[in-house]
This record gives C-alpha cells, structure tokens and sequence, in this order.
C-alpha cells in the first residue's frame, strides 16, 4: 500500500471504516483487525474516549488523520499542529524558533532543548498564544503496540504560556533510529490531552 506525497482517500471509503468515539469500555484493537483494513491507522484517546483515525491526505510532512463527525487531526513530524471537530481545539501552531527540533528529529538530542511557538486555540477566539517549550531526552523504554514490542526513546516536553498561567507536559516514544514518534501523550488546548498510537504507520521520509 502506498501513498503519493498529496493523496486523498475518498469520503465513501472513509466513512466505512470509521469508528465512533466511545467511553468504555476501551477499544481493543487487534493486529489483524487493523491488517484488513486498507487504510492507515492511528488510535486517539481523550478524556471522551477512543477512536480509530484513518489516515486521508498527506502533504509534505503535513498528515490529516480523520475520525468520526467530522474529527481531523493534522500531524507535522509527529507533532499535532491543528485538530477539528473537538469539544475543544487547536486551531494552528506555528513554530516561531529557528531549527525546528520535530523537523530535525527528537532522536537526535543529547541535551535539553528549547523552541517558542505561537498557538491559537477555540472556542473562545484565543490565537497568536506565545508559547515557551522545552525538550528533553528522559531515557529509554519499550513499548507494546499490538503485540510488538518496540525500543524508543522518551522525550520529555515541558510547556509553557508565559502571559497566561496555562503549563502542560508532554511525552514522545520515539524511534532510536529515525525519529519517528510511536506514541505520545500532547495537551493541545487547555484541558484536552491527546494520546495517539501509531498502530499501522505511514513511514514518510524522516531526518
């Protein structure tokens, strides 16, 4: 299965594969329920409950993941950079720093690193939100996605609104190899944490 570098997949095909979000119990999926779908797939948790995104377009290093009702999220580098259809939502982010650390690849730091972006979230018409972030290399782990195990790195990403009292922490499994972000745990509006997991990957060029 492959993707050109812009691709859509069609609404009909979508909307056939498309779980809703639940509350419990948890969705289970298995490796050979995701293998006969042909889609690209990543699970989401929020505090609402679980669904199965499908991968629709991709756009440079830009990925539009779809979900129910109308629910996108959009992947830069494995970083969330806007999402639709949420109780709440991050409308854009926009990395204001030099040298974005997504870009070059969270396996590639030794040190802790720091980068300002600006956000802008809804409801409520809060954009052009400075916001101040620190990465940090937390170890190593091994992490259980549908029956295999993978070796990652932890990073540590501390956040920061320094005109608001908002603060957050997030979390990246990260490949040792390519940077390629497994899993993680990103709070992308206030009060609304995101976990993904990658369950069948799109494996786009990575630094």
């Amino acid at each position: 299965m492959m993707l050109a570098s812009c691709t859509d997949v069609s609404r009909s095909s979508l909307e056939s594969v498309r779980l809703a979000w639940r509350g419990q119990p948890k969705l289970s999926p298995t490796a050979e329920q995701v293998l006969a779908k042909p889609f690209f797939q990543m699970r989401a948790t929020t505090n609402k409950g679980d669904a199965i995104l499908n991968l629709g377009n991709v756009d440079g290093q830009r990925q539009l993941w779809y979900g129910k009702d109308g629910v996108v999220v959009v992947l830069e580098h494995g970083r969330v950079i806007q999402t639709v259809g949420l109780v709440q939502n991050l409308d854009g982010s926009r990395v204001r720093s030099s040298g974005d650390p997504f870009a070059i690849g969270l396996h590639k730091l030794d040190a802790p690193t720091s980068y300002d972006r600006d956000d802008d979230w809804s409801p409520g018409y809060r954009y052009g939100i400075a916001m101040h972030n620190q990465l940090s290399p937390s170890g190593s782990a091994d992490i259980d996605i549908l029956g295999t195990s993978h070796h990652v790195l932890l990073v540590t990403e501390n956040v920061s609104a320094p005109a608001t009292d908002y603060r957050a922490t997030n979390r990246y499994w990260v490949d040792p190899q390519d940077g390629f972000i497994w899993q993680s745990e990103q709070q992308v509006a206030p009060g609304l944490i995101l976990k993904l997991v990658q369950l069948r990957p799109y494996r786009s060029s990575t630094p």
